[in-house]
């Protein structure tokens, strides 16, 4: 069982993200009305979460921490299709096949409680962005070269006893590969894991909280509270949306995970203020824009303290 407890919390800093120039991975950086004052705390809701029995999730007065060791709590394919090295997008011809490389992880993260709006969004980068029920985190939708599609890629390979090993498997996730330093076997979904979602949900009903986003805004699948699917069309530029949940009759701020193949997969970008020191910088798997040599730097999972160029330089690497 998951252990949940009470006990004073040091607030780690708020401060919002400076997004990196020139990469049309992700969403830039753009203005957006800070007018909403108010806010919601989502202390209530995160406590009754179905959260795996793999994550410990403590509060703090204005913080959730959650520790898990990013084994997710849902099966996975025996095989994985995983790029060959120094290959940052793969396909069936730059690909190989290993058995499950995903490993344990140190994950812990403090994150709001009570999210604000922010002045402006802040694009989600490669790496975290968010964490998941099940005790895995939650990427955006790209790739390591932060525009290809993880879910429009997708391919499968034949594994050595025949059946069929995947890039993304039927819960939109995947592994890290082996040999990635720091970020060996690190489990994490692209998109909607239907897994999870099939854990908390019933068919025909609503979405429930799935995940939180670093910025403290609750994750949800593609249902609304009357069971209907949410169109994309309905979604800001994040994949948010104010609306009623289960959680939430009066409605909240929340992300929506729809269920596509596309770049509205996965969230783009932040809505809310989000702390600096959770983003996690995977090591970078090529050389940088215009050539030489690949940067060096270790990643540790856990929490992290992030400047902007560690940020800018994640989007150079593998996702």
């Amino acid at each position: 069982m998951n252990r949940i407890a009470l006990p004073t919390a040091c607030t780690a800093g708020i401060l919002v993200l400076a997004g990196c120039g020139g990469s049309s991975a992700t969403a830039e950086t753009t203005a957006v009305s800070a007018r909403s004052a108010a806010t919601v705390s989502t202390k209530s809701a995160l406590k009754k979460a179905r959260w795996g029995a793999g994550v410990t999730v403590t509060f703090g007065t204005s913080t959730v921490r959650l520790r898990s060791n990013g084994i997710p709590n849902h099966s996975r394919q025996k095989w994985y299709a995983v790029p060959n090295a120094g290959v940052v997008v793969p396909d069936a011809s730059t690909a190989h096949v290993i058995s499950d490389p995903t490993g344990a992880q140190s994950y812990d993260f403090r994150i709001p409680t009570r999210p604000r709006k922010a002045a402006k969004t802040t694009a989600a980068p490669l790496g975290s962005i968010g964490f998941m029920i099940s005790g895995a985190p939650l990427f955006n939708p790209y790739e390591g070269d932060g525009k290809t599609v993880a879910m429009s890629s997708n391919f499968t390979l034949t594994a050595p006893d025949g059946t069929k090993a995947v890039f993304v498997d039927a819960c939109s996730g995947h592994p890290t590969p082996g040999g990635m330093a720091g970020t060996d076997g690190q489990y994490h979904y692209h998109a909607l894991p239907a897994c999870v979602a099939r854990q908390v949900d019933r068919t025909g009903g609503p979405s429930h909280i799935i995940g939180v986003a670093f910025d403290g805004f609750p994750i949800y699948g593609s249902r609304d509270i009357r069971g209907r699917k949410i169109p994309v069309s309905r979604l800001d530029k994040c994949n948010g949306i104010t609306s009623p949940t289960p959680e939430f009759p009066k409605g909240i701020y929340h992300y929506v995970l729809p269920g596509t193949n596309d770049a509205t997969s996965s969230i783009r970008c932040f809505r809310g203020v989000v702390d600096a020191s959770l983003i996690q910088r995977m090591p970078n798997m090529g050389p940088p824009p215009g050539g030489g040599p690949p940067p060096g730097g270790a990643a540790a999972a856990g929490t992290r303290t992030a400047s902007a160029a560690m940020l800018c330089d994640l989007s150079r690497v593998l996702a």
